[in-house]
């Protein structure tokens, strides 16, 4: 049963917000409130619903003691008491926890693991397959370091991927990638396994994170270019290094100024992602039981190419068209994975 004091102190929250942003008299940034009360619109709206069902059920139980009413109300009551469960159910999701973080952009950044020219490719179709997800998302990705290998895989990449709700799609689906099938480059058929690494980070904003200066080196240098006439021969790149974490990001677009902007972006979303991995840390002592517990290291899902099936190990996913994947059908996977994450969260709730 959910605590009927909460419910009533949401609502009333809910009501000062509105009364304040109709009067402009609640104080501080109006843009914050009105944040706050478009997050709790939907959440009083279950709360509506899931309380005129209580009241609903109430009338029905005082019309049995009424001759004329009983029998309307002995046929309304079996109906209001199956519809109660979906109603709590649907309130207690509306009522979980929100990662302030959902809503946000998100840096991409895949990296070949094990396998040599293999995994670059891997990590290659891993991108295309972000891209066009992305697509039928209507986001918008911008790659801010790319760098290729000579058969066309991917030694690294790091795009910057803007939309509605783009880390609470994608933020699942870091931790190792790992591919079964024939290279073009085997000539004897035999199927290899290779890897690639993919992490998605939230976009930090100078409110989530703040970096002293006197915490960075930055240094500038050559940046490396295809050869021949393509080579850059001016001092563009460049590389800050957080001396308290030792973290490194460069960034090696024409524009020195530009690149000073991409590398600190970068840098941000990684201290961000550090802050939060540790908070969760000191949230749960088990993390590993949690989907996307942000383990770049554990292995979380397999395309298997003969087989034409991708399995998602934390949920034991298994489905079998691998194609319309590569080609960015996720949705059903991501969806498995949120309601998965969201499960958890009310168990723990409940606990």
């Amino acid at each position: 049963m959910i605590p009927l004091d909460r419910l009533r102190q949401i609502t009333e929250r809910f009501q000062y917000l509105e009364a304040a942003m109709s009067t402009g008299d609640g104080g501080g940034d109006i843009a914050t409130l009105a944040k706050e009360y478009s997050d709790l619109r939907p959440v009083v709206e279950q709360i509506s619903a899931y309380q005129q069902l209580l009241n609903d059920l109430e009338d029905a139980a005082e019309m049995l003691g009424d001759p004329d009413m009983a029998p309307l109300a002995e046929e309304e009551i079996p109906r209001l008491k199956s519809a109660l469960p979906r109603a709590e159910a649907a309130l207690q999701l509306a009522l979980l926890p929100k990662d302030k973080a959902d809503a946000k952009p998100a840096m991409l950044e895949i990296r070949p693991g094990t396998g040599g020219d293999e995994a670059a490719l891997f990590a290659g179709d891993l991108f295309r397959m972000y891209q066009r997800y992305a697509e039928t998302q209507g986001w918008k990705v911008d790659v801010i370091e790319l760098q290729e290998t000579e058969l066309g895989g991917i030694k690294e990449v790091v795009a910057h991927i803007k939309g509605a709700d783009v880390f609470a799609r994608l933020k699942y689906e870091s931790g190792v990638h790992r591919v079964q099938r024939v290279p073009s480059t085997e000539s004897g058929g035999r199927i290899h396994t290779s890897a690639a690494t993919v992490a998605v980070l939230p976009e930090a904003e100078d409110v989530d994170i703040h970096i002293e200066a006197n915490d960075l080196r930055i240094d500038t240098m050559r940046s490396s270019g295809a050869g021949g006439q393509h080579v850059n021969t001016t001092d563009s790149a460049v590389r800050i290094t957080h001396l308290p974490t030792g973290l490194v990001v460069t960034s090696s677009e024409k524009s020195q100024h530009r690149n000073r902007d991409i590398a600190m972006q970068v840098l941000k979303a990684r201290l961000y992602d550090l802050e939060r991995s540790r908070v969760d840390d000191e949230r749960s002592a088990d993390r590993a039981a949690q989907v996307g517990s942000g383990d770049r290291s554990e292995r979380i899902r397999t395309y298997n190419f003969p087989q034409g099936r991708m399995t998602d190990h934390r949920i034991n996913l298994t489905l079998y068209r691998l194609d319309a994947i590569l080609h960015g059908d996720l949705d059903e996977i991501i969806d498995a994975l949120t309601a998965h994450a969201q499960a958890q969260l009310m168990a723990d709730m409940g606990q």
